[in-house]
This record gives structure tokens, sequence and C-alpha cells, in this order.
């Protein structure tokens, strides 16, 4: 390679060959996989196809075949957030089509064919986590009922049932009553159902119960869970026993149950194997024919496999996967994963053991840039302050400013996004993410928050926000700020915060502060009305708040002190919002709301509004926009000039330059 001539040019505005056609082009959202025999099977959320999830199937000869014929789209709307749309059994696919979210039979070689009845209410009958029975002959899968004249997520039914594999007759309920049930597993046997229950107002990372049924005589045992307990991905083994997860020990750690004896310990590790229940069908661990347990764990930040042999010793697997969303059994020695690391984003890939050898079944997409303009996450530490002001550390994930090409003036620092994740109980990933790139590569530096409530630190950690959501998330982020700028890394006058979701609500209560030390946020379909969240939410959050804020309207002036809807005199700093016309999860009158009073106020304020987008953005030319958008917003606020030739179009900035 020749020299390479680094030029001086100021932070933000690098040109960089990471735009946001490249964000979107040819990407692709692996998610589940299965395997099926010798066939391995995959989601891809496609943004070119309108954001819908095609299933793909590598057949043993490495044909890959797309399976869904166009129209069709896997995606299951339970809990709204979906997950475990689809499974297969002997080379047959149920999925459940996003349009009328009625499960469907396809064949091979066949067209797909409805198997569950029109239900009264449009898309009122959703179906997910489906398990075919050992004989093939029927379904036993989560069904959540949106009754005709419902009155919204009180009169929400979340149920268990059993229905013929090649549909014909209506649905048998097996389980209702809890206000939600997931997991449905039949014994090899058949004679044994096994489900995970919780009531609000409970979350699935607070407190579940996992029951076992005996469906001949109806007996049941509640095998584990309870308050204080969050039990998952049960899993019965040939010989009857139950293997599942718990975090009794304050992490998600690895039990087997069998009937008759006391629950054992599998794996116990300081580190999460178990991941928040935000989607159903989680895969974090899977049991090879000898008994050995290959599962992911959440340590310090970062993802990886280990295996758990039959001796009970357990062992890293030396991989660079750094994130890791699927563990799934692939024969007597080996199992298939969907994993990414921090200069790859996820891909499909065989591990077969002792050696931990891969194999690449769907590779990530060859984003085509030189890896010198990838910036690798640093896990860093930085001192933090509980809700009562009492010291403790924060966690995130830092991206310094990275372009093989541009370095910044002499003495000037990069400005700074903090990013926050949704959930608020999710975290951040350390995987390759091109819309990451897309900021480091012109110049910014990004720290990935870990705030207080984040899951991959333990039990402990995440109950740090029971009560205290807007407090401590944003005692973190302001601390990670700081921090990085104390520690001369960032500018500390050029500082802004972003976050979608339960991040946006942190961003906005981060700006509505006199003290903010941010210069600008980006708050994508955020929360800025409490009360009203509380009010209009669906139902699997709709208590949600009760745990992170307290019991509404019993503690009602928390509701008020803590919604930045509230404080809007408090704001005067310029912010881009961006929203989903569609979204059933935080309404499109979220963030009116918040944008009509900044403009009353003449604070800058900048808005677009996705039409059809649901909560989050699926279309590819939508998320190219609110790239754009943004990256225009910062240019503006920040005063730098934007690079030539990417067609950006600019955002207008309501009242930037004038006296609020």
């Amino acid at each position: 390679m020749g020299r390479v001539t680094i030029s001086e040019r100021p932070f933000g505005s690098w040109p960089t060959p990471i735009t946001s056609e490249l964000v979107v082009a040819a990407a692709v959202r692996l998610s589940e996989a299965r395997v099926d025999g010798a066939c391995v099977y995959w989601s891809e959320g496609r943004p070119a196809e309108g954001g819908r999830t095609q299933i793909v199937r590598r057949s043993p000869d490495g044909t890959v075949t797309d399976l869904l014929p166009d129209g069709m789209d896997a995606r299951t709307a339970v809990h709204e957030y979906g997950g475990a749309a689809w499974w297969v059994h002997d080379g047959v696919l149920w999925f459940t089509n996003w349009a009328d979210q009625r499960l469907y039979r396809l064949d091979p070689g066949g067209a797909p064919v409805a198997v569950t009845p029109e239900p009264a209410v449009p898309r009122g009958d959703r179906y997910a986590d489906g398990e075919v029975g050992p004989d093939g002959a029927s379904i036993v899968a989560v069904r959540e009922h949106h009754p005709v004249g419902g009155r919204g997520a009180v009169d929400v039914r979340n149920e268990i049932v059993r229905l013929a594999a090649e549909g014909g007759s209506e649905p048998e309920v097996l389980v209702s009553g809890p206000d939600f049930v997931v997991a449905p597993r039949l014994s090899p046997d058949a004679g044994r159902l096994a489900w995970v229950s919780w009531e609000h107002p409970s979350m699935p990372w607070d407190d579940t119960v996992l029951t076992v049924r005996e469906l001949v005589t109806g007996a049941e045992t509640v095998v584990a869970g309870g308050p204080g307990e969050s039990v998952a991905e049960p899993r019965w083994q040939p010989d009857g026993s139950l293997v599942f997860l718990s975090d009794r020990s304050g992490w998600w750690n690895l039990y087997r149950w069998a009937p008759g004896n006391d629950i054992e310990p599998l794996v116990e590790l300081d580190a999460e194997i178990g991941v928040p229940g935000w989607q159903l069908g989680t895969s974090r661990y899977a049991v090879l024919d000898d008994g050995s347990v290959v599962f992911a764990r959440w340590r310090d930040g970062y993802d990886g496999l280990a295996v758990r042999r039959p001796d009970g010793a357990v062992t890293d697997l030396d991989l660079p996967f750094s994130a890791v969303t699927t563990v799934r059994v692939a024969g007597p020695d080996a199992v298939v994963v969907v994993a990414g690391t921090p200069t790859a984003e996820p891909g499909v890939y065989r591990v077969t053991l002792p050696g931990g050898g891969v194999e690449t079944l769907r590779a990530p997409r060859d984003i085509g840039v030189d890896r010198g303009y990838l910036s690798v996450p640093e896990p860093v530490s930085f001192p933090s302050v509980d809700g009562a002001g009492t010291p403790r550390t924060g966690h995130a994930l830092f991206y310094p400013p990275t372009n093989p090409a541009y370095r910044g003036p002499d003495g000037e620092l990069p400005p700074l996004l903090v990013v926050i994740h949704g959930g608020p109980t999710g975290s951040a990933t350390p995987v390759l993410s091109v819309g990451t790139q897309y900021w480091t590569s012109r110049g910014f530096a990004v720290v990935d928050v870990n705030y207080a409530g984040s899951a991959g630190f333990g039990r402990a950690y995440r109950d740090l926000l029971k009560g205290a959501w807007g407090v401590v998330d944003v005692a973190d982020c302001l601390a990670a700020a700081r921090w990085l700028g104390e520690q001369g890394r960032v500018d500390r006058q050029r500082l802004c915060i972003r976050g979608g979701s339960a991040g946006g609500y942190t961003t906005l209560a981060a700006l509505a502060r006199e003290d903010t030390p941010f210069a600008a946020g980006a708050d994508h379909f955020g929360v800025a009305d409490l009360e009203a969240l509380a009010a209009e939410t669906h139902k699997f959050e709709s208590r949600y708040l009760d745990g992170l804020v307290g019991e509404y309207p019993a503690q009602r002036e928390v509701y008020v002190e803590r919604s930045p809807i509230r404080h809007v005199d408090r704001f005067h700093r310029p912010l881009i919002v961006l929203q989903g016309s569609e979204d059933a999860i935080v309404p499109p009158n979220q963030s009116e709301k918040i944008v009509d009073a900044l403009r009353a106020r003449r604070v800058p304020v900048a808005y677009l509004l996705f039409d059809g987008e649901q909560h989050d953005f699926r279309r590819a030319e939508n998320i190219r926009r609110a790239l754009d958008a943004e990256l225009s917003f910062y240019a503006q606020v920040l005063g730098f000039v934007l690079p030539a030739g990417e067609g950006i179009e600019p955002i207008e900035v309501e009242n930037l330059g004038q006296p609020s």
C-alpha cells in the first residue's frame, strides 16, 4: 500500500465512505436461527423490502433459499416487540404473518396456508413462541387475544393454546389466567407441559414462575420462580429433566430439575447467561447429546461463548464473538449461533466442539470499507451516584473518532455523542453497528452508556433503576459525559445526547435540567409524558412504570416531576425529534407535545414524522433520512460544514439563532 496522507479537518466534518446509503445498503437484521435435521433456517429483516422479515433455509449442499413469497412477513405483534414468530419441523415451516397475525403453514414446494381462524377483530389473535409436538400432529403456542369491544390493555388475554398442525379447528386453550405466559414446551413423551408466567406489575426480568403440568391428570408443580426470581428458557431433555435459566444467585445462570428431585445448578458464574425477555423465544444455551452445554454469557460489557462439560468443568471458547443472540443444537457436537464481533455485523455460524471450529453459514455483509475506518469499542467504568447520592460505578462502551485519512485540528477535541439504549432494561452491545461508525468516522466520539438498570451486570445493577427511572439513568449519562471530558478525550463544550424509546426519555430528562452539560440532543420516538404513557401504552408495558417510577395514580406527583413535558421551562438546548406515525408503544402525540412546547418557547427544534413507521424505523429510505437529518442538525448547532458529495438534505431547525 502507498503512504496515506492524513489531512486536518474539523471534527464532525470528515468525509467518510460510511454514509447513510451504506448503512442501509443490503443491510439485514439477522435475529433468530433454528436447525431442522441437516438444514439451518434463520430470519432476515430487510429494510430494502419495506422492513419485512424473510425466512431463509440453508440446505446441506450449501443452497440458500428464501421461503416466503412476496407479500408475506414473518413477524408477530405479541407483546408488540414480537420474537419467535416462526418454527420448523420435518421441513414444514409455521409462521405468523405480520399483516393479519394469523398462523400459516408452508409445506416444501407449497404455498402458505392459514391454520388459525380469521379473528373477529383484525389482527386480534396473535401467535408466537410455538413448538410442534413430538408426534408432529399438534402445536402449542402463545396466543395474545384482543377481544371485540376491548378497552385496550386491560382486556387483552395472553394464553397458551394447542392446535392441529394442519389447522382446520379452533385452538384449544391450555393455560389462561396469568397476565402473561411464554415458552410453552412439551416433554419428549408429550405428557407434560412447561411454561413461564408472570403477573402485573412485574416484568419478565423481575418475577416469573416456571410451572409444569401433567396433561393427563392436570396436576401442576411450581418448579422455580416467584418474588425476586426471574426464570426463563425452559427446555426438556431426553431423560425427562428440565433445564432452565434463573437469576436466583443474582445472575441468570443455568439449572436442572427432574420430577421428584431438587433443583441442581449446572452453571453458576458471575456472568449473565440470560437476557431480558423483551422478545419471545430467546435461546442462549444448547444441550448436546453428551450432556455438554454450550452457552452465551455477558461479562464486563462483552458477550462470548463457553461450554460446560459433563464433569462440570466450564471453559470459555476462544472465539471472536462479542454479541450472541441465538445458540441452537446442530448435531451431537455442534451448535449454530447468530453472532457478531466489534468489526463484523452478526452472521450465522456453526461452531463444532471440542476445539470450537467455526463454519460460516451466512456471512455478515462486506461493507466494503477499510478496517481503518472502524472504531472498536473500549469498555469503560466511571464514577457516578445512585438516587440518594451514594457513590457507585457506571459502565459504558467508548468509541473514539476513527478515520485513517483525517485528524482534528491541533488543540481541538472531538464532540461527543452520548448514546442511550432503549428498554430501559436493555444494554449497549459491542457488535459492529454501521450506524455508530457513521458518526465515529466523521470525527465524533461516541459513548454507549450501560446506565444503572442495564442488563449484563447482574440483578443488583438492574434493580438500581427500580423507582429511579429519570434519576439514576440520567445521573450515569451526565457522569459518563463529564468523566470523558475530565479525561481530556472529548470537548466538554460539545457534548450531545441521543436515544430512542426509553433512551429518548432519558435524553429529554437530561435536557430538562438547568445544569445540563449537553449542547444538543436527539430524541427518537421517546417518552415526554409519563402519565400519558401509563394511560396509553400496550399491555406488556402497561404496568412497567409501577416498578420504574411508582404506582399510578397513587404516586402521580412523581410522574409529574419526572415528565420532561412538565419542565419545558428548563429546556434551552436545541433538540431534534424523530417519530413513526404508527408507533403503538410510544404514540406520536408524545413527540408532538414536546415539539409544540419548545416551539412555543422558541427553543431551537426540528421535527420529522415518518409515515407508516412503527416503533423503530425499518424502511431503508427512512433510516437514511433520519441519520442524515440528525447529522445536518448537529452541523448547524455545533457549527461545522457537512462534507460535500453525499447529497444530504438539510433539516430545518426552527428558532436557531433566535432568543428563546
